[in-house]
């Protein structure tokens, strides 16, 4: 007799249909304590074939806020999560898990309608990330203006 074993790759389904990939939540579970082989300092997600969350990128863990904000498409969405270190208000060294929700002003319409209305799943699956902060331009993702500001409100 067969033993079949049954992977479930879809977890979590929001309204528009898109599920979110049970990679995504294996590999946070790492990221979350830096295990190897999940030692990272991102992780960049897109919707693939307007279905699934994936992961697309990974960066190491010596890339840098800059360099993740270079690999972001100019005209379309992705999500991110980031591993941010910074220094807080009293001059202390530490970091932070930053969920980013890029969705550019000049992305298609309908991209922009399918990122908006999937976010909650993939925020469902990285549980425990809480700062989430919205970008629509690059000015939104500037670090010193706009992402340490609002990431210093929760050290």
């Amino acid at each position: 007799r067969a033993l079949f074993q049954q992977r479930h790759t879809l977890t979590v389904t929001m309204a528009t249909g898109v599920a979110v990939s049970d990679e995504v939540s294996t590999s946070f579970q790492k990221f979350k304590l830096q295990q190897e082989p999940f030692k990272l300092r991102y992780f960049v997600y897109e919707i693939k074939d307007k279905k699934t969350i994936v992961i697309e990128k990974q960066g190491a863990r010596e890339k840098t806020y800059e360099d993740l904000v270079e690999e972001l498409p100019e005209n379309d969405c992705r999500y991110v999560l980031i591993d941010l270190e910074f220094e807080s208000a009293d001059g202390r060294p530490t970091s932070k898990l930053v969920f980013i929700a890029w969705n550019p002003d000049t992305a298609k319409i309908r991209s922009k309608m399918l990122y908006s209305g999937s976010k909650e799943a993939l925020k469902s699956a990285l549980n425990g990330v809480g700062i989430h902060i919205n970008a629509t331009d690059l000015s939104e993702l500037d670090f010193e203006t706009a992402i340490l500001p609002a990431v210093k409100k929760f050290t």
